[in-house]
């Protein structure tokens, strides 16, 4: 979390700041920002692991899961490996349940409306990785169901903007 608040989370507040958007919102946006890059993570930690030697899975969760960093070198995930992601994003729910009502809360409609694409996005991404193997499914979008559910999103965003106060 402490590289999401240096990392993620100062580009959607610069973002909201270039649009003119109430320093009220940073909490939403630090939640959704945090989320992505955990996703993020999530998804490619196979990929991360092997091309960059990178590991951003908490090693103290490993271990508590009884694993060790080769774990990602599998062709597909352990048992352990799987509780492990799976219980990640989990807790990437939570900070996606923070960030739900944040495209509402956007006066800026454009923005609002990208926002609510990327939170659909994120949530569908989010429960991919409870109940796939990132190392041996693939867990991204085609452009298919990212149109599909970009297109929900938006009109979903709309309704709720229409039809309640920000």
């Amino acid at each position: 979390m402490d590289y999401c608040r240096y990392s993620a989370a100062p580009v959607g507040r610069f973002v909201l700041d270039l649009h003119g958007e109430a320093a009220t919102l940073w909490p939403a946006n630090d939640a959704l920002c945090a989320a992505l890059q955990v996703i993020n993570h999530l998804q490619d930690c196979g990929k991360d692991r092997r091309e960059i030697d990178r590991i951003y899975i908490p090693l103290d969760r490993m271990a508590a899961a009884g694993i060790g960093v080769e774990a990602l070198d599998a062709p597909a995930a352990s048992p352990g490996l799987r509780a492990v992601i799976k219980a990640l994003a989990e807790d990437t729910m939570g900070l996606l349940d923070v960030s739900r009502p944040f495209a509402k809360r956007i006066r800026d409609g454009r923005l609002a409306l990208e926002v609510g694409v990327i939170q659909a996005l994120a949530e569908d991404l989010c429960r991919g990785l409870m109940t796939r193997d990132p190392l041996s499914q693939t867990v991204h979008h085609d452009k298919a169901k990212m149109g599909a559910i970009a297109l929900g999103a938006m009109v979903k965003t709309s309704m709720a903007r229409l039809g309640g106060s920000r």
